[in-house]
């Protein structure tokens, strides 16, 4: 008897969820189509392509030669270590600000302002960089652009912020932060929510003073969605972020903007090179993948979290 309730439940609880399997048809559909189809194309990475014949056509194979190719190209070295250190460098911001700004609303006691501040910060999350890198361009131009007219003010001299290999990874950095800062936020300010609302009033009982309550309760109950959110980040070591680098770079700036998606995209694209951009797409992709799997194994021992 048991076992046939047990029966009727699973198939009452399938009946219930149908709809819900049924509207992951479309997606799992458009993963299948353009993530996983295009796969059969790597073998370029091992040929010496040429379109005209097709995918499929006879190619001529040439091993591991596209990828000596591209190890020996001189500036390959550079542009693997600018995309280290671009999103390095994003990961770091992109980490300390947002909890910083986490911390400050959640002390802002007025609503109104609380959510008008909220609003601001999010909004430029819901803009792609086609449009932001355009107001960049103009906000950032040395001649007349707005920020340097203010700097202008205290007598410093125009600033060429996406035409200098000096400013231009800051300005990245600052850029992506300004952009996804208040999206970042949410995550944190979520988990404020979960912290027990007692600890608070016995440290106002104690004497506590907002800061001290902040650094003492706030910040501790934060830690292990940091620290879950910093393992699994190591797996974007390598995307340094293609739509803002691609919106915002020149020839100027190649020496210290050139990342590894750019490259693919002038060799591949801009050059016709299809071998030489799908053997570095796929050096990127394997290291990737090697770094999401260290990451998730960190992210399981140190903060418990599974996908499955």
């Amino acid at each position: 008897m048991p076992t046939t309730l047990s029966k009727e439940l699973k198939k009452q609880k399938t009946r219930r969820q149908m709809p819900l399997h049924i509207m992951m048809l479309a997606p799992l559909f458009f993963i299948i189509l353009y993530k996983y189809v295009p796969m059969a194309g790597i073998v370029i990475a091992f040929q010496k392509f040429i379109p005209a014949k097709g995918l499929f056509g006879d190619q001529k194979w040439i091993g591991l030669g596209n990828f000596r190719y591209v190890f020996r190209m001189p500036n390959f070295l550079t542009v693997l270590g600018n995309s280290i250190e671009i999103a390095s460098m994003k990961i770091v911001a992109g980490l300390v600000v947002p909890i910083t700004l986490a911390l400050l609303l959640n002390e802002v006691r007025h609503t109104g302002l609380k959510r008008v501040v909220q609003t601001l910060v999010y909004l430029p999350h819901f803009l792609s960089w086609i449009i932001l890198g355009g107001v960049l361009i103009d906000i950032l131009s040395p001649s007349s652009g707005l920020v340097n007219r203010f700097l202008g003010i205290f007598g410093i001299r125009p600033i060429y912020f996406l035409g200098s290999n000096r400013w231009f990874q800051p300005t990245l950095v600052a850029t992506n932060v300004w952009k996804e800062v208040g999206f970042q936020t949410i995550i944190y300010l979520a988990a404020i929510t979960s912290i027990n609302p007692s600890l608070y009033e016995s440290a106002i009982i104690d004497g506590a003073n907002r800061f001290q309550r902040a650094m003492r309760i706030t910040l501790p109950g934060m830690v292990m969605v940091i620290v879950l959110l910093m393992v699994l980040s190591l797996g974007n070591v390598l995307n340094a972020g293609f739509d803002q680098i691609f919106n915002l770079y020149s020839p100027q700036v190649y020496e210290s903007g050139d990342i590894i998606d750019t490259l693919v995209y002038r060799v591949g694209l801009i050059n016709a090179q299809y071998g030489l951009a799908t053997a570095i797409g796929l050096f990127k992709a394997v290291v990737s993948l090697l770094l999401i799997s260290v990451s998730y194994l960190l992210a399981y021992k140190i903060a418990n979290y599974r996908i499955f």
